[in-house]
């Protein structure tokens, strides 16, 4: 079994596998006579194959228990997926590179802080929605249309944190 420590997510560790989504971080102007402060063009949305589009989804996650057993990464080849809590929940990452294969010495798991969200990039591996001491609500943009879009790899993982 691959043993993970989760380490605090950044956008250079994270640059790889996708963009890490932090109003905190971004560049920003004012709209809306003023009112509104609009950070712009945060995550590189992606949607590939016949028919695609774009989704708008709230998934409702249970949290889950440490240290974080997993028996597979998913990917989707043909579209980004991008996951914002909508109420400072915590979450891990665990992602992999794109390829057939996932070579365990690649694969790196992460811990967001709340206020971050995350953009897996097409065909990144990713493990299942994993948060944190409570049930967690995600803004969740990912595609649709035609063809297959989730493929499962086995791997056997086991991801802790630090500080619990």
């Amino acid at each position: 079994m691959l043993e993970l420590n989760a380490e605090p997510l950044t956008a250079e560790a994270f640059a790889p596998f996708g963009d890490v989504i932090d109003a905190r971080t971004s560049t920003s102007f004012p709209i809306n006579a003023g009112r509104t402060q609009r950070h712009h063009d945060l995550a590189r949305v992606e949607t590939l194959g016949e028919n695609a589009r774009t989704l708008i989804n709230i998934f409702v996650s249970q949290p889950v228990t440490l240290p974080l057993e997993l028996t597979f990464l998913e990917r989707h080849p043909l579209g980004s997926q991008a996951f914002m809590p909508l109420h400072e929940e915590r979450f891990i990452v665990v992602v992999a590179p794109p390829g057939e294969e996932i070579p365990p010495s690649e694969v790196r798991a992460f811990v967001t802080d709340g206020r971050q969200g995350v953009n897996y990039h097409a065909g990144t591996w990713h493990a299942i929605q994993s948060v944190l001491e409570r049930e967690g609500e995600f803004l969740v943009v990912d595609r649709g249309g035609d063809g297959p879009n989730c493929d499962e790899y086995p791997i056997a993982l086991r991801v802790t944190l630090n500080e619990v």
